[in-house]
């Protein structure tokens, strides 16, 4: 059974890969996710290496096998089912769901998470707009179009948060801006890095930054 530690580790390893459609997460990028030292990172790569979870190849970066990605995955499946668990039937709201799934999803059986998927009835989503992945291991494609690359005028629909930290999460609802919510970009302003929405009449200022961890959909 895999520790604690190497279930953070291809499950970071994951969703960096899959949030910026690369083949490989480099280690500078490990060690700024789970918040330690990229000396730390190249040590764990290793036990993930001689495990079989991941390949490191210097001055490319890390790629899961497909052993570590199955390990990924199921991490994932626990996390967001308990992230909806919470939502949906002890009504915490999206900003204080992701720090407690961190803590469960490493105490949970797959037993458990198949009967919260089954008392849930099969959900795609997460309350972030993440894709479940199923039993069977295999997950929902999701947009891969962020707000910052949207023009002035355009309508959108928010489909998908990419950071789930509680004080993002508080200032996108205190905007108006949850899951489903639709806006409009007002303008941009290149120099000064940032793009104003509109959203029910209210108009919030965003840095482009913010803008890429907003994915969206074309509101026709």
């Amino acid at each position: 059974m895999a520790s604690l530690t190497i279930e953070n580790y291809v499950k970071a390893i994951y969703q960096l890969t899959n949030q910026t459609d690369s083949e490989t997460a480099s280690t500078g990028s490990i060690a700024i996710a789970l918040r330690v030292s990229p000396s730390t990172v190249t040590s764990m790569l290793k036990t993930l290496h001689d495990s079989k979870l991941a390949e490191h190849r210097p001055y490319e970066g890390v790629r899961l096998t497909e052993q570590g990605e199955k390990l990924a995955l199921r991490v994932l499946r626990r996390h967001r089912l308990i992230e909806l668990f919470l939502v949906q039937t002890l009504q915490l709201s999206w900003d204080e769901v992701h720090e407690e799934a961190e803590h469960l999803e490493h105490a949970v059986s797959e037993l458990l998470v198949d009967r919260i998927d089954a008392f849930l009835h099969f959900p795609e989503l997460d309350p972030h707009g993440d894709p479940i992945p199923k039993s069977d291991g295999s997950v929902a494609h999701t947009t891969n179009h962020s707000a910052n690359e949207c023009a002035p005028g355009q309508n959108l629909k928010l489909c998908r948060v990419l950071d789930q930290s509680s004080e993002f999460l508080r200032f996108l609802s205190e905007a108006g801006l949850e899951l489903g919510a639709t806006f409009e970009i007002v303008r941009r302003d290149d120099a000064a890095g940032t793009i104003t929405v509109k959203t029910a009449g209210r108009e919030t200022t965003l840095s482009c930054d913010a803008a890429r961890r907003l994915m969206i959909q074309w509101n026709d």
